[in-house]
């Protein structure tokens, strides 16, 4: 089967998957159900027609603004379904179609929905990081991303170490440092990706959110105790690694296992 038609597949299962992740992103946090009612504009509540929830197209078709009330549709959804499409196309190209290239798939559909509504919402959802963890575990035994003794190691580290971040900053300044939505979702990238993917991913996390947050306070919109989603770090740093974690390797003189 030609390359290029097997990435072409990819990518049109990622941008479908995408519109799943948008509603995933909009109705977890909300509590509302992720099957009903079927999809409508927030704004006027008219029901989706089929032809206007084609991803991406359909957005470019309407020029971004809901048919009958004429609402603008934020741009989040066609971004989504390309990342979505983007990440899919990258996991089956580097991986292949194998159980570790499913692996890839199913960790970057959890990393991209908890990006971005810990970015909206500063909310990191249980029904997607639980689950996360026994998949990630579940993969590993069966010769996933890394051996399970691996994932189990990553996943109880993972939880660990934000764990003793929160005690130690509560001790010390007397508010949490960061929440326990952090905990599940590093222990979520642990198990899929091992300890050391888990370490290399709370090193960019962090690297990241301190000099954006740095840089909010350099430029007035921000100051020390400005919360800042840090799991949404965490979730592109985890991606980062899921793709690049030997040239991050490399790069810091260590050799991968």
């Amino acid at each position: 089967m030609p390359t290029w038609f097997v990435l072409s597949v990819a990518a049109a299962y990622g941008v479908v998957l995408g519109s799943f992740l948008n509603v995933v992103i909009y109705r977890l946090p909300r509590g509302m159900s992720l099957l009903r009612p079927r999809s409508h504009c927030p704004a006027c509540a008219t029901p989706v027609r089929w032809y206007d929830n084609v991803p991406v197209l359909s957005f470019v078709a309407l020029g971004g603004r809901c048919r009958s009330c004429r609402a603008v549709i934020p741009l989040r959804y066609p971004l989504v379904e390309l990342a979505s499409a983007a990440l899919v196309t990258a996991a089956v190209a580097r991986l292949g179609l194998t159980l570790v290239g499913l692996e890839a798939v199913v960790l970057a559909m959890l990393l991209l929905p908890l990006a971005v509504i810990d970015l909206e919402h500063h909310l990191l959802p249980d029904l997607l990081t639980l689950p996360g963890i026994v998949l990630g575990l579940g993969f590993s035994a069966f010769g996933g991303l890394v051996a399970l003794r691996e994932a189990a190691l990553g996943a109880a580290l993972g939880a660990a170490l934000p764990w003793l971040v929160i005690v130690v900053y509560r001790a010390l300044r007397g508010v949490e440092g960061m929440g326990l939505g952090d905990v599940k979702l590093l222990a979520m990238i642990g198990a899929h990706l091992g300890w050391l993917g888990m370490l290399l991913t709370l090193c960019l996390g962090a690297c990241a959110g301190a000099a954006v947050g740095v840089a909010l306070i350099l430029t007035g919109r921000g100051r020390s105790d400005t919360e800042l989603p840090f799991g949404t770090f965490l979730a592109a740093a985890g991606l980062i690694v899921l793709f690049f974690a030997d040239a991050l390797l490399r790069t810091l003189g260590w050799v991968a296992t």
